[in-house]
């Protein structure tokens, strides 16, 4: 089915975060017009940690209630909810981790929490939701797939990785059919591949129902990757997101060898720039990303061929947004003051790709926090696959502790200044694991260059502004109003 432009949202407000973009940000945006989007990332352990800290406002049991196979759902509810919420200094329960092949319990858990937040952000308007993924962690894509479909999601999103197979897991999901992802296990024997499975009919017990087919919008760094995708992927790519190197969270590296400037940054040209023409040719709408937020720059995002603009930054630290309250105070008040330091950290992702971090006070940026932080490695959404001496898969991560990473075959080298992006990011929405050994988990806050200007929405005097205020601010230089009928208020 071919895609009408005109329906297509101008704004797209970025997937950031473990639970930064949840679906409180996400219902907001939609609801004037634009595509709001959750991130996918770890989605079952955020549900489990909301329901143990008492699920304020009832939203995730509220959710649960519709989900079709109510006993998988209750259970799911009884296991994790705590009325009142766990005493502070108490620990949240272990929830099952990603593991090859999955468990059942891991995969009941992703396909219900993926449903749960796609049903919460489409809730209550007739706007469109779009959910966003990392091509790197592999593990849940399938299950998460399968559970944001059944909620009925518009669009789907991926980057960090080359996501060539997933528009045609969308094509099967929508009929109902099993398909199978080819997991990247390094060192593994010649010829020798290894796939992780989801079929609906064993899940749901019996014929599935059929879904909606959403659009895939590939989120990319260059028009080559683009043309690659569009050619040789194995189902539609609908669109493309084409990323700058001032977006926040992960970005592409460099072309070329990899180099830094004087305070260890990687370098990046002209070299890096989108090739808008190109993208033009390709003739499949595309989105612009990277300090996108003003007027103007929508604008001439427009007036180059795009179809609009993709925005982070700004909406990490509206109202709606599920970053820490004293997270986002924090960065506004730096911002007034001019003082918001972004750095582009080459080394702090366990994934390799460099990881934009704001230098904050009591988080993991500052030297002695990560220093004192003991390596635990208990959530395991980052690990990489390997295949061992007597050919099974293991797992192990950079930002483990250094012994295991060396004895499971890793370089000691690759774990210098790795930073456990696992756990600082559920600290960073307000969700910390506490431990006897090392206190409660810090956080490590992830923006765009942007983040040096939130002052401009700042228009009150108070450090506080909405999701719809800023569309309202992108789309000023328009004649576009950002206005889509609310069905029934959903208190948020």
């Amino acid at each position: 089915m071919d895609i009408d432009n005109k329906k297509l949202p101008t704004i797209i407000q970025g997937g950031m975060g473990a639970g930064v973009s949840g679906w409180r940000l996400a219902n907001a945006v939609a609801r004037t017009g634009q595509l709001g989007v959750i991130s996918g990332t770890a989605l079952n352990l955020i549900m489990a940690r909301r329901l143990m800290a008492g699920d304020p406002g009832g939203h995730v049991r509220r959710a649960l209630e519709h989900f079709p196979l109510r006993e998988m759902a209750d259970r799911i509810r009884d296991k994790y909810f705590i009325e009142g919420g766990k005493a502070a200094d108490k620990p949240f329960k272990a929830v099952p981790i990603p593991s090859f092949p999955l468990s059942r319990e891991f995969t009941e858990m992703v396909v219900v929490a993926n449903f749960v937040e796609v049903y919460l952000a489409k809730e209550g308007h007739d706007g469109q939701v779009g959910v966003n993924y990392l091509e790197k962690i592999q593990l849940p894509t399938l299950p998460s797939l399968y559970g944001a479909m059944l909620a009925g999601i518009d669009f789907v999103l991926m980057g960090a990785g080359i996501p060539k197979s997933i528009p045609g897991m969308l094509d099967l999901f929508a009929e109902g059919k099993p398909a199978q992802l080819r997991i990247d296990v390094k060192d593994a024997k010649r010829g020798e591949e290894f796939y992780t499975e989801f079929d609906p009919r064993a899940f749901m017990g019996g014929d599935p129902p059929s879904l909606k087919r959403p659009q895939f919008l590939a989120i990319i760094s260059s028009a080559t990757l683009g043309a690659v995708l569009a050619k040789k992927s194995n189902g539609k790519v609908d669109g493309f997101v084409v990323e700058g190197p001032t977006a926040g969270g992960h970005n592409a590296p460099p072309r070329g060898q990899m180099q830094l400037n004087e305070i260890g940054e990687p370098i990046y040209t002209e070299r890096d720039d989108a090739d808008i023409p190109a993208l033009v040719a390709l003739k499949l709408p595309f989105w612009l990303a990277g300090s996108y937020a003003e007027p103007q720059r929508v604008a001439d995002a427009l007036a180059s061929g795009a179809q609009g603009v993709q925005v982070g930054t700004a909406f990490a630290y509206c109202e709606e947004s599920d970053l820490a309250p004293e997270l986002k105070q924090s960065v506004l008040e730096a911002s007034c003051l001019d003082g918001v330091q972004v750095f582009t950290d080459p080394v702090a992702s366990p994934t390799g790709f460099p990881f934009k971090v704001v230098r904050l006070s009591g988080t993991l940026t500052e030297e002695d926090v990560y220093e004192e932080r003991e390596r635990i490695c208990d959530l395991a959404y980052l690990r990489h696959a390997y295949q061992d001496a007597d050919g099974s898969v293991g797992w192990r991560c950079p930002a483990e502790p250094v012994a295991d990473y060396v004895r499971k075959g890793g370089d000691e080298e690759e774990t210098i200044g790795r930073k456990c992006l696992c756990n600082a990011l559920l600290a960073n929405i307000g969700l910390p694991q506490v431990r006897k050994e090392i206190g409660v988990e810090k956080a490590l806050v992830t923006s765009g260059l942007d983040a040096q200007n939130l002052s401009r929405f700042l228009q009150r005097k108070t450090l506080s502004y909405s999701a719809r205020e800023i569309v309202e601010y992108l789309l000023s230089g328009l004649q576009i109003k950002p206005a889509v009928p609310e069905v029934a208020a959903v208190e948020v």
